[in-house]
């Protein structure tokens, strides 16, 4: 199992960060993705790839920062070179709904991020807000029509993630999000898709293996 998005460099994950793993590990993950959103995110990104050998990490400006941390495709592609623990470019975007960046700086940094994606064949990250993905928000009783989305999306095209330590899936409703929590996650997936949890794991950890490590 793979918690392909999550945020290991945010408080409360980061200061109890070997119980953060500890607790992974026996729920069955076997491989974190932290995800860089900042210059400064970025640098606690690297410290903690070499923390654990199951930490992976990303290299990229949020479009809330963009507007401050100006980043160019080749400072990305840089990175990357530098570091074969870093597999994945983002997390990028557009957000239009808070307009926390100016919209021409969103553009423009969210360019350079997929031009470094083009020229080195590395996955890109995208922020949408509302987008759907199979984060814990699946296990809100309200979250009806994204629970029908899941089930005509093909199992080929799933990841799963928590976005830890935001949105904590049902029952952990309330609490700090961490990526042992995807194991609900994983179960209300698997009920949705009408399959085994143990299937489920499997090709979702095939799915990510296949999309940073091919």
């Amino acid at each position: 199992m793979i918690d392909s998005h999550c945020h290991l460099d945010h408080e409360p994950l980061l200061s109890d960060l070997a119980n953060v793993i500890q607790r992974s590990k026996e729920v069955g993950i076997e491989k974190l993705l932290t995800i860089s959103t900042s210059f400064e995110s970025f640098s606690r990104v690297k410290d903690l790839i070499n923390k654990d050998e199951m930490i992976y990490g990303t290299i990229g400006i949020h479009p809330h920062e963009s507007s401050t941390d100006i980043i160019t495709s080749k400072q990305i592609i840089e990175s990357l070179n530098e570091n074969s623990k870093i597999i994945g470019i983002g997390e990028t975007g557009l957000d239009f709904y808070y307009n926390n960046s100016e919209k021409d700086k969103q553009i423009a940094s969210f360019k350079e991020h997929i031009d470094a994606s083009i020229k080195t064949n590395i996955p890109l990250i995208v922020h949408s807000r509302d987008a759907e993905k199979a984060s814990g928000i699946i296990t809100f009783k309200n979250s009806l029509d994204l629970q029908d989305t899941f089930k005509s999306i093909p199992m080929d095209n799933i990841l799963i993630e928590t976005d830890s330590p935001f949105l904590a899936p049902v029952p952990k409703r309330g609490k700090k999000n961490e990526p042992s929590f995807i194991d609900f996650t994983a179960a209300k997936l698997a009920e949705i898709k009408n399959i085994s949890k143990e299937d489920l794991i499997k090709k979702t950890t095939d799915n990510f293996n296949k999309l940073f490590f091919n």
